[in-house]
C-alpha cells in the first residue's frame, strides 16, 4: 500500500510519462536486487525431490472447480472485486483530466493515492484482527466488497472533486478489509499442503489478470456506451457480483 502512494509520488515528481516510467524501473529495481543478492534459498536435496514429468508439470496447473469448489468461488471473488478496483483505478488520471476537468491531473491522481492509501493503512490490520478475533471471513468480505461498490457508485453519481475525495477515502476502508482478510480466506480454502505454492500462484492470477482485463472493458464503455458514469456504474455491479459470490463458499463461516 505504501508502494503505491510513494510509486505514485516518484513518477508524479519525475515528470511526464518517460521519466515516471523511469523511475519505476529504478526503483523496481533497487526493490529486488537486496533480497536476490543477499537471500538463499533453501533446496531439496534430490532424494526429497518428487520425480518429474512434463505430463505431471502441466497437469500441477490444472485445479478443479469440482473437486475444490470453495476455492473456485473464492478466486471469482478476489478477481471480480479486483477488477472493480482496477476500473477506478487504472482511468483515475483520464477521470480527472477528461471528466472533472481538473487543472493539474497528475497532482489530483497523487492526492487521491494519497488519501485512498491512507485509509487503506487504517483499516488493514484493523480489519485482519476484527476478523480473527471473530473467527469469521466471509461477512468481511461480503461488507468490504458491498463498501467498494459504494465508492465506485458515488464516483459515477457524484462527479466533482469533494466526490472523488470520498470516494477514495470510502474505497480504501473496503479495500483495506477486503486486502486482509481475503488473504486470510485464500488460506483457508487452499486445498492441500503439499500444493501451497502452486495454488497461490493461481490465487495471484486474481490480482494480476484484472489490470489486464479492466483497460479492455474500460475503453469501449469510455468511448462508446456511456462514458466514466456507465464505467464506475459497471465497477459497482462487478464488485457487488464479487462481494455476493462469497456466499457460496461453505467451509468457511
Amino acid at each position: 500500500l505504501l508502494g503505491v502512494v510513494v510509486g505514485t509520488g516518484l513518477a508524479t515528481a519525475a515528470g511526464g510519462t518517460g521519466g515516471g516510467y523511469a523511475a519505476c524501473a529504478v526503483f523496481t529495481l533497487a526493490g529486488v536486487l537486496p533480497y536476490v543478492v543477499r537471500h538463499r534459498d533453501l533446496r531439496l536435496s534430490v532424494a526429497d525431490r518428487p520425480p518429474w514429468s512434463l505430463r505431471g508439470f502441466l497437469a500441477g496447473f490444472r485445479l478443479s472447480p469440482r473437486r475444490h469448489p470453495d476455492l473456485a468461488w473464492a478466486w471469482l471473488t478476489r478477481f471480480l472485486l479486483n477488477v472493480s478496483n482496477s476500473l477506478v483505478l487504472l482511468y483515475l488520471l483520464y477521470f480527472l483530466r477528461d471528466g472533472l476537468h481538473r487543472p493539474d491531473p497528475d497532482e489530483g491522481v497523487l492526492i487521491l493515492t494519497a488519501v485512498n492509501g491512507a485509509t487503506m493503512l487504517a483499516t488493514v490490520v484493523v480489519g485482519g484482527a476484527w476478523s480473527d478475533r471473530t473467527a469469521r471471513r466471509k461477512p468481511f468480505v461480503m461488507w468490504s466488497g458491498g463498501l467498494m461498490a459504494v465508492a465506485t457508485a458515488l464516483l459515477a453519481l457524484w462527479q466533482t472533486w469533494p466526490g472523488a475525495i470520498v470516494a477514495a477515502a470510502v474505497l480504501g476502508i473496503g479495500f483495506g478489509v477486503f486486502t486482509s482478510v481475503d488473504f486470510a480466506l485464500m488460506t483457508d480454502v487452499l486445498p492441500t499442503a503439499a500444493d501451497r505454492g502452486k495454488d497461490l500462484g493461481i490465487i495471484n492470477v486474481a490480482n494480476s489478470l484484472p489490470q489486464v482485463a479492466a483497460p479492455a472493458l474500460a475503453a469501449p464503455i469510455v468511448t462508446h456506451l456511456g462514458g466514466y458514469r456507465v464505467l464506475y456504474l459497471t465497477a459497482a455491479v462487478i464488485g457487488l457480483a464479487g462481494a455476493g459470490l462469497v456466499t457460496r463458499i461453505k467451509g468457511v463461516d
